[in-house]
């Protein structure tokens, strides 16, 4: 599978300030790339530059091959879903998604003229553009809300017409901007998966940025995790969240307990005064480990810890619990009263990162 997005070593100042330091990316043809990350970390910043809204200060952008770092945005084969989606209020679902393709010219072939050969353009016909808007309309599931006040439409379904609107021009990559962020949770769930089930089927790249681990999980094939204008770490959903690169990562894409241990043999770390399966390091070394809540349990036994609180989450309680000092995050099916002495075992292997 070959890269249809690189960026080479790309910084962009504002100022003093660096919204995005040397990075270097390889996006993959047809694949859902998230780039994750805290507010002002420059994952939007990066976005853009990949769009053609802001120029880099330095380094370089190639789409499928070309260095597009000078390119205008409207050469480049990206189109952009923003934050807001910019409807037209006064212009119906139809008519917004069809709007761009009144716009658009397309080759018509090649004439010779005075032993000249000249490329000609012409714009789309009625009939043409009627085809691609309902098509686009049928893609997101709009087709019946074809002529609606788009007004009308609830956020989930304006948010399907700025993606046909963007989809129905035939970009090489679609580029979402915190697409979910103004959503209610339920709704936020569902569309989640409805942008998961438009990438299958559409078979474009999809790059998108957010702030939500859960989001980036649900929907990508790959994640890039951004911190103060860097890439920390890359790769599948499940190896960025079962082998954290380090503390940061580990915290930002899911609950878990980092503590201190020493390796005490090459798959075997001494932690809580126990030990523990580790995924590998070296005999000897203080290293970080990471201890998810889900690898926590609360059994009955000799108590070895305190309750420090314990918060209901919906279908489970995250408690915190005091064990020499360092604090262990579990999951359980009921609650405990801060000050209850328990016992917590620790299942599987767990991750560390040499300090």
């Amino acid at each position: 599978m070959d890269n249809i997005i690189e960026l080479e070593n790309v910084t962009k100042t504002y100022g003093e300030i660096t919204a995005a330091d040397n990075v270097s990316l390889a996006v993959k043809r047809g694949e859902f790339v998230t780039i994750l990350g805290p507010s002002g970390c420059g994952k939007t910043t990066l976005l853009r530059m990949i769009a053609g809204f802001e120029a880099p200060t330095s380094g370089k952008i190639f789409i499928e091959g070309r260095d597009m770092t000078d390119v205008p945005p409207d050469r480049r084969p990206v189109k952009t879903v923003h934050q807001k989606y910019a409807l037209f209020p006064h212009l119906t679902p139809f008519d917004n998604i069809a709007f761009g393709l009144k716009l658009l010219k397309v080759p018509n072939g090649e004439k010779i003229r005075n032993g000249t050969v000249k490329s000609l353009f012409r714009k789309l016909s009625k009939a043409e553009i009627r085809e691609k808007t309902e098509r686009a309309l049928d893609v997101v599931g709009l087709s019946r809300f074809a002529d609606s006040n788009v007004v009308t439409l609830s956020g989930g379904q304006q948010q399907r017409v700025a993606i046909a609107r963007a989809i129905v021009l035939e970009p090489k990559v679609l580029l979402l901007d915190e697409p979910l962020s103004a959503l209610d949770l339920n709704l936020r769930k569902e569309m989640q998966l409805e942008l998961k089930r438009l990438h299958g089927q559409l078979g474009i790249t999809f790059v998108c940025v957010t702030h939500d681990r859960e989001e980036a999980f649900t929907m990508s094939d790959e994640i890039v995790v951004m911190k103060d204008g860097v890439i920390r770490q890359t790769g599948a959903p499940k190896d960025v969240y079962d082998k954290p690169i380090d503390a940061f990562v580990a915290d930002f894409v899911g609950e878990a307990s980092i503590l201190t241990g020493i390796m005490t043999g090459e798959r075997e770390v001494s932690c809580l005064g126990r030990k523990l399966e580790c995924d590998g390091g070296s005999a000897g070394k203080e290293v970080d480990v990471v201890i998810r809540p889900e690898q926590v349990r609360v059994v009955d036994g000799s108590p070895d810890g305190t309750v420090i609180s314990s918060t209901y989450k919906g279908t489970y309680y995250e408690t915190k619990i005091d064990i020499g000092g360092a604090t262990l995050i579990a999951r359980c099916d009921v609650g405990r009263l801060p000050g209850a002495k328990v016992r917590a075992e620790i299942d599987g292997v767990v991750h560390v990162m040499e300090k």
